[in-house]
């Protein structure tokens, strides 16, 4: 008789992965209507750019990355405690979606560290490549002892995940992966813990002083469990997009993060829709709107979005130095992506072209064999990777840029966050002091180097198109000896 262990099909990570993102997705769209008219928009967009440039429908289709184009997109929660934290860890892992990059906010007046986790190789991000931002409350950078009191008091009696979560977490540990049947159920129960929840978790006092202190705090204290605060999908001109939710009237973000429209963009740029404003009930509350009677307990809370962002190429660590040399220069003259063309200028020495980023070294490409340029033309007469090239043997393509710009990502918080009078959502004056080790500690696990993943894939692809051109030179060795 089989083992129990033995016995069990499990659904596949990738498998899964889709069925969460497909799921958040659906319940976003019918929570925020706007996302739900902001994937329509996309979708029309990336299929007219297409349409219009088929070298980039080649390029992708070239790299495995055309199909998951309509399905890819990046979410983002807040969690309060390092407990916390460590249970979204466990239940992202089940999806093979792994911590990477270590990300301080506070320095934007948002009092959080973060990382994103996502798949590592290129396979698993051809299948589906979800993202989830993750940030966790710094609770020693909120200086007021009251409110620091509050959160800590009111974190520590939540759980936000279900007991059935944490069973199908046990089993999947236990037996190493999930059946169909419990993947399933896996899916409802994560979704369901990252749903809005209308009830507030603290007083209405409470959540007012939190507010008034810091937005992100409010956001990520007041409620019984973290919600998804935004979900970006993938465009392939956001510039188009942008344009077309100004024409449809969608209150959106005035400019674009990142960095600057260019012929071969790079990094990552991102825009969004303004926060919506939902209707929450306060403990014994009365349904009141506090903007008309102050001293109500019900009221409205503001902090989801919708976002939508452009993936360029990846940066090698010598192209990111010099980008953010640059973005560093900009930013000391008090030049920002609103700026437009001064802020274009502080870029202009940045090579715009894909033979220039990989021959100075400034971006990583995945490389492959030409098999019709193989086939019909004589054996390679090396190994030579810039020979092969220039033949035609070998071509390249860059690797997307699967990761996020704490920059980029404060712009968009802030714009979506702020009040008026303030820079950061909030009263508190925060002294950054990252500690990704402390961070790590409460993952419960060390956060991946993006440069790492970002060169095995580049070496990888290499070391396929050197075995391909030796398989071919050892056959045609072979033939010629036969035949003498």
């Amino acid at each position: 008789m089989k083992s129990e262990t033995t016995s069990r099909h499990h659904a596949a990570p990738a498998k899964i992965r889709d069925a969460f993102s497909r799921a958040m997705s659906a319940m976003y769209a019918s929570e925020v209507p706007l996302y739900g008219r902001l994937l329509s928009l996309v979708s029309r967009v990336n299929k007219t750019t297409l349409e219009q440039d088929g070298l980039l429908r080649q390029r992708l289709e070239a790299t495995d990355d055309l199909d998951r184009i309509d399905m890819e997109r990046h979410g983002a929660i807040r969690v309060g405690t390092p407990a916390e934290l460590h249970s979204v860890r466990r239940v992202l892992h089940v999806m093979n979606m792994l911590p990477t990059g270590f990300y301080d906010l506070s320095a934007a007046g948002v009092p959080v560290y973060a990382t994103c986790f996502r798949p590592h190789s290129a396979s698993e991000l051809s299948k589906n490549p979800f993202r989830l931002f993750v940030s966790l409350l710094q609770l020693h950078l909120i200086t007021d002892e009251k409110l620091r009191t509050i959160a800590t008091e009111t974190l520590a009696r939540r759980q936000i995940f279900s007991d059935r979560m944490y069973e199908l977490l046990d089993i999947c540990e236990r037996y190493g992966g999930l059946t169909d049947a419990e993947a399933e159920e896996f899916v409802q129960e994560a979704r369901d813990s990252f749903r809005w929840h209308a009830s507030a978790a603290v007083p209405y006092d409470d959540y007012m002083r939190l507010l008034r202190d810091n937005s992100v705090l409010a956001d990520i204290v007041a409620f019984r469990s973290p919600h998804i605060n935004h979900l970006t999908p993938r465009t392939l001109d956001i510039d188009e997009v942008q344009s077309d939710m100004l024409n449809q009237g969608i209150p959106l973000k005035e400019y674009v993060e990142g960095p600057p429209k260019r012929k071969c963009p790079i990094l990552l740029r991102q825009t969004s829709f303004k926060a919506i404003e939902e209707a929450i009930e306060f403990p014994n509350g009365n349904k009141c709107d506090p903007r008309v009677l102050p001293s109500a307990v019900s009221g409205y809370h503001t902090a989801r979005f919708g976002e939508v962002e452009q993936r360029g190429v990846a940066l090698t660590i010598k192209g990111r130095q010099m980008y953010d040399s640059m973005l560093q220069s900009a930013l000391q003259d008090g030049i920002t992506a609103a700026h437009g063309d001064a802020y274009s200028l502080k870029f202009a020495r940045f090579p715009d072209s894909w033979e220039e980023l990989r021959a100075e070294g400034l971006a990583w490409f995945q490389y492959r064999v030409d098999w019709d340029q193989l086939q019909s033309s004589e054996t390679p007469k090396s190994d030579d990777l810039e020979y092969l090239i220039r033949s035609g043997y070998v071509v390249y393509e860059p690797i997307v840029y699967e990761d996020f710009l704490p920059i980029s990502a404060a712009g968009i918080f802030q714009s979506n966050l702020a009040k008026p009078g303030t820079t950061n959502g909030g009263s508190s004056k925060m002294v950054p002091c990252s500690n990704r080790r402390e961070f790590e500690l409460a993952l419960g696990a060390a956060t991946m180097d993006e440069m790492i993943l970002y060169k095995n894939i580049q070496e990888e692809s290499l070391l396929k198109c050197r075995q391909c051109v030796q398989d071919l030179k050892l056959g045609a060795a072979t033939r010629q000896e036969n035949s003498m």
